[in-house]
């Protein structure tokens, strides 16, 4: 799912690959990408739950203003992963309502 052919821009440049870990499991991503291009690129949709209903969030603005993309990265809940970079070997993982920070 990843654009890989612009018609304005031209073919993607190849770029370094890392790797990060979605709930566990290895995904690839282009280094500097946020971590919600890398997800939206695997077919990963799903961020977080709401806290009441438990309802699904994923992408909605795209720019770091709204909360629904939030996840838990490396352990702290709340990462807007939209404007967040990736970096190898990062943990990523759905959040659940609040998230809960885990101790170091």
């Amino acid at each position: 799912m990843r654009v890989v052919e612009h018609p304005v821009l031209g073919p993607l440049e190849e770029q370094e690959e890392v790797t990060i870990y979605v709930n566990g499991q290895p995904m690839k991503a282009i280094k500097g990408e946020m971590i919600l291009a890398t997800l939206l690129a695997n077919g990963v949709i799903v961020n977080r739950y709401t806290r009441k209903e438990h309802e699904p969030r994923g992408l909605f603005c795209g720019i770091g203003q709204c909360t629904d993309c939030m996840m838990q990265v490396n352990g702290i809940p709340n990462v807007r992963t939209c404007i967040t970079p990736v970096e190898d070997g990062m943990q990523v993982e759905v959040q659940d309502g609040l998230g809960t920070r885990r101790a170091e």
